[in-house]
């Protein structure tokens, strides 16, 4: 299980770093593809897309380091709660596939934060 869990927070990792670059550094360029943006403010994309990076340092840094592990359970709720706001705006803009990919996301980070408060944690 520890394994498992280390290789969903290292893909997550991946996945969010990913997408919360893209909404802070690339947002003209992502956004003009992407009917979803207008769902929300400029500055609400480039806020959740901070909230990213710093869950992905939280994702892996506290469990690597074995300093307060507690707080990668807490980046993976984070992450799991901030998936809801992405089916509520793809739900919006009647994007179907969006909302799945999010869904899964989320119920991941939720795993990922179960599994990390009960199942196997960093000691």
């Amino acid at each position: 299980m520890h394994i498992l869990l280390w290789v969903l927070q290292i893909l997550a990792a991946l996945v969010y770093g990913a997408s919360g670059v893209m909404k802070v550094f690339m947002f003209d360029k992502i956004s003009a593809e992407q009917p979803a943006f207008s769902a929300l403010p400029r500055n609400a994309w480039t806020a959740l897309g901070i909230v990213e990076l710093a869950c992905v340092a939280g994702l892996i840094l506290p469990s690597a380091l074995r300093w307060h592990p507690r707080l990668t359970v807490a980046a993976a709720a984070v992450l799991a709660a901030e998936s809801l706001v992405f089916i509520w705006v793809h739900v919006k803009v009647r994007e179907v596939p969006p909302i799945v990919m999010s869904a899964v996301l989320g119920l991941t980070m939720a795993f990922i934060a179960w599994g990390r408060a009960s199942l196997h944690p960093v000691e």
